[in-house]
């Protein structure tokens, strides 16, 4: 027996698969798909070989700017992102982590002025012998990738 489609194919637009079932809420947030005008399917804890339970989106007739799918690598660094021209793959995107993330995460620091002030969130992202931190621009506090608060 062939595969069953959970999910209706898209023509024209994004796809983003393998988002672990915990963190496909995180990125709808990250890419503000709660505003976005056109269709979006979500689709959550579907069967996955390689993780168990993954998320998914489609999103119709918009290809993601490489700066959103870089800002996906923080959440969910293994998901795969697809762009689909007339129901076929027409890119895979690789994702990278940017050297600055900007807005999304919220400092740990209580002391931080970008918890007391109106001022935006700046991170710069370092490798640490393979290991991902991100340090505050303006107090230097370093935090590893999977214990960042998403604002």
């Amino acid at each position: 027996m062939g595969k069953e489609l959970k999910v209706a194919a898209l023509k024209n637009g994004t796809v983003i698969d393998h988002i672990p079932a915990d963190k496909l809420f995180k990125v709808v947030y990250i890419l503000h798909l709660d505003t976005c005008l056109n269709q979006i399917t979500l689709a959550n804890n579907l069967e996955s070989t390689k993780i168990g339970s993954k998320g998914l989106i489609k999103i119709s007739e918009r290809a993601l700017a490489e700066d959103e799918t870089n800002k996906i690598a923080l959440i969910a660094p293994n998901a795969k992102i697809n762009i689909i021209r007339d129901f076929a793959v027409v890119e895979k995107r690789p994702l990278s982590l940017p050297e600055e993330i900007r807005e999304i995460v919220q400092c740990v620091n209580p002391n931080c002025i970008t918890n007391h002030q109106p001022v935006t969130t700046r991170f710069h992202v370092l490798n640490i012998d393979g290991d991902i931190m991100l340090k505050c621009h303006y107090c230097e506090r370093e935090v590893r990738r999977d214990e960042v608060k998403i604002k």
